[in-house]
């Protein structure tokens, strides 16, 4: 996990901005729920009005309610009130906000006692002891009455007398909740005036277009941390596969066989892919849902329903389930990126080997052994799938019985008048999201440990160190520095042993090569020709002894001025998806169409690139398969000769050629390399018989060096290798050629 977290720290930047645009997305999403609560309470149950105190008033019920004031309390009505117009209208001054917890602590008691008052009035009308919902006819008939009562000394005595023998009929719940009844007078004084759609439309549409407008906002935001993860995470997959690529490249063949080619390949893609997802995951949900999750408990504990208890039960339950969930699928996780490892490699192997797979009849064989390896990775998928689907089942269960919980309960709360509709929707809201935010770092916990596998096995990759390297810079100075290079190869009691192996697989290995001359390594298989080669380019580093190019150490030389020397034909001829001319000229862009042309000519490779269509211009296939084994080893061959280096290096590159075009390559390129030095490791006699030295190796050793017939004479293992290969005439020609 840290590793992940390391790869999101390079774009810091990025990450603060994603987090300040998930605070403002957490804003607006826990601000809705309040709106919500607000459309339902006031704008639908009060008809939009806010606050007992009326925006605009008749002069006759502020006259009432004044009387139902003290002194102080009129006088501040008087004050915030305009004089009435000549529809006897009054209007709240605007600057009246200053004041509003004053006026709104004069107006309640009075418009619940006036609303009362006329309650009472249809109540007598009517001929009913029930309560009844007043009309603005009996709203009008008792300002009447009021304004009549006024006239009369000790007016305002005797009204304050009632209104306290109407507070003390007032039962508790009435009393704790006056605000809400006082708003019953102002709705009534607004449907006299005619104004009270109007009011509750404008309330309606202001708070309305408040909710689109934080919408509009979180889903600006929503869409903006989705642009800024998704850049960073590609980002991050763009860096990862760059630094793995050119780890890679830089391995010697010991890290490549350490890995495995197809590990590589999981690594560079799955693995990388994996860390991608989760950096979103990470950018989008973990860093969201604390947010979230926070805010919502801290909005539930503000309020004073009494249900908190639901929440802490609920989240309690989710914990429960996640700690199970991690403990039962946590370790199968682990195991998915090695089957994948496995199902790679069986089948890297399976459609690179189809042929000889035909050939032995081993197909059932090869269909099992893959069945296996899939039929696991199937398994643990199956495995972690199950139980990530039996999550959700669960998640259903806790939020729906949460909700069936806060109705229950938010249901006898309403009843008993300390909950209303709009805060228990706002309630249920709240829950849900916080319940939510848990349900996210669920998703993301279980994600999270095959990503942090897959994060270590690509770490695992880039902090692997190269065993080759370039010196020093002081040490490679006098390489830098030098302009001419003859080629001469020595090998200085040259001595390598394979990382991990128990004996040398070369042993005191002494020899010069020299420009002009033709050197030739033969010897049974496994003897270690490919080896001693390997050692020249520094594929390998000799683990004793020196390899030396004109008396320079190859260790102390730069690997790039060692390569540029060099002209590599590998054992096995290696093209890339491309063209032919694309292929001949890999070397650089130094290289000339004369340059292919002549390269070409010399590989004995002209005659079938005409009979081309397209000539130079032919595609190759990703590993040359559009082209025969001779054809590749002949354009493998011809690359080398392109480039035109000091050295050249053949690891048997003529097997796949027949013995004609095997000798006319041979004497062409001798024509080409005069001054050259050549190196040649070969199976087959008739490849070195005319080399100026053959080098004769058994188990790791030189048991012989010389011309083919000083070594006729001299060395029994060359003289068995010949006389395996050749017949009596070839071997009596071959004498009398020397």
């Amino acid at each position: 996990m840290t590793k992940i977290f390391k790869q999101l720290a390079r774009h810091w930047a990025a990450c603060l901005a994603v987090a300040a645009l998930l605070i403002v997305q957490a804003y607006c999403d826990l601000s809705l729920p309040d709106y919500t609560s607000k459309i339902v309470d006031v704008g639908i149950q009060q008809g939009g009005i806010e606050s007992p105190v009326p925006y605009t008033v008749r002069d006759t019920t502020l006259q009432a309610l004044e009387l139902l004031m003290t002194e102080d309390e009129a006088a501040l009505a008087a004050q915030w009130y305009s004089e009435p117009d000549a529809d006897g209208l009054r209007y709240l001054s605007e600057d009246a906000d200053t004041a509003a917890a004053e006026l709104e602590s004069a107006f309640t008691t009075p418009d619940v006692v006036l609303y009362m008052a006329a309650a009472q009035n249809a109540a007598r009308a009517a001929g009913s002891t029930e309560t009844v919902t007043p009309t603005t006819y009996d709203l009008d008939a008792v300002s009447q009455q009021f304004a009549a009562m006024a006239q009369a000394p000790g007016a305002r005595e005797m009204l304050q007398n009632q209104l306290a023998g109407a507070l003390s009929q007032l039962d508790g719940t009435v009393a704790d909740n006056l605000a809400s009844q006082a708003v019953l007078l102002v709705s009534l004084e607004y449907e006299a005036q005619g104004i009270a759609h109007d009011v509750q439309m404008a309330y309606l549409l202001r708070i309305g277009g408040q909710m689109l407008g934080l919408t509009l906002l979180m889903v600006a935001a929503a869409v903006a941390v989705g642009f800024i993860a998704s850049r960073v995470s590609a980002a991050i997959g763009r860096d990862l596969r760059r630094e793995v690529f050119s780890t890679v490249v830089g391995y010697s063949n010991a890290e490549i066989e350490k890995f495995s080619t197809a590990s590589l390949i999981t690594r560079t893609t799955n693995d990388i892919q994996q860390v991608q997802f989760v950096c979103v995951i990470l950018l989008r949900m973990v860093a969201y849902a604390p947010i979230l999750g926070v805010g919502g408990i801290l909005h539930v504990a503000a309020g004073n329903t009494g249900l908190s208890w639901i929440i802490f039960a609920a989240v309690a339950a989710l914990l429960v389930l996640i700690t199970i969930l991690m403990n039962v699928a946590m370790p199968k996780f682990k195991q998915m990126q090695t089957l994948v490892d496995r199902l790679n490699l069986v089948s890297r192997e399976i459609l690179t080997g189809i042929m000889p797979i035909r050939a032995f009849s081993r197909e059932k064989f090869e269909e099992a052994r893959f069945d296996k390896a899939n039929r696991d990775l199937m398994g643990t998928q199956l495995f972690t799938n199950r139980t990530m689907a039996a999550m959700m089942p669960f998640m259903t269960l806790i939020m729906n019985g949460t909700s069936l919980l806060i109705v229950w309960f938010g249901g006898k709360a309403m009843d008993l008048g300390n909950m209303q509709v709009g805060e228990m929707i706002a309630f249920i809201t709240y829950t849900m999201q916080i319940v939510m935010s848990f349900l996210m770092l669920a998703m993301v916990a279980v994600m999270l440990p095959r990503a942090g596998v897959a994060a270590d096995r690509i770490d695992e990759v880039i902090k692997t160190p190269a065993t080759i390297h370039d010196p020093d810079a002081a040490t490679a100075k006098p390489a830098l520095e030098r302009k001419n290079w003859n080629g001469e190869v020595e090998f200085k009691d040259v001595s390598f042993r394979y990382p991990g192996a128990d004996s040398d697989a070369l042993e005191h290995i002494t020899f010069t090569a020299r420009p002009g001359e033709t050197t030739a390594i033969i010897g049974s298989t496994g003897c270690g020709k490919s080896t001693l080669l390997n050692l020249i380019p520094r594929f390998y580093d000799a683990t004793g002894g020196a390899v030396c190019i004109d008396g320079v150490d190859v260790r102390d030389m730069p690997q790039a001025t060692l390569h540029d020397l060099m002209g590599y034909v590998p054992q096995k001829g290696v093209l890339f998806s491309g063209t032919i001319d694309s292929n001949l000229k890999f070397a650089g862009e130094h290289i000339t169409d004369e340059d292919v042309r002549t390269a070409a000519g010399i590989a004995q490779a002209t005659e079938f690139i005409d009979a081309k269509p397209e000539g130079y211009a032919s595609p190759i296939a990703q590993g040359g398969s559009n082209v025969s084994g001779g054809q590749k080893q002949r354009l493998s061959i011809a690359r080398a000769i392109a480039k035109k280096p000091r050295i050249y290096l053949f690891d048997d590159s003529f097997s796949a050629l027949d013995y004609k075009t095997d000798v006319a390559l041979r004497r062409a390129l001798k024509a080409q390399t005069d001054n050259a030095t050549v190196i040649i490791v070969a199976q087959r006699i008739s490849t070195v018989l005319h080399a100026n030295r053959i080098l004769v190796l058994d188990e790791g050793r030189i048991v012989g060096n010389g011309t083919h017939a000083q070594l006729m004479e001299s060395c029994p293992e060359y003289q068995e290798i010949a006389r395996s290969q050749l017949s009596q005439k070839e071997l009596n020609l071959s004498k009398e050629g020397e």
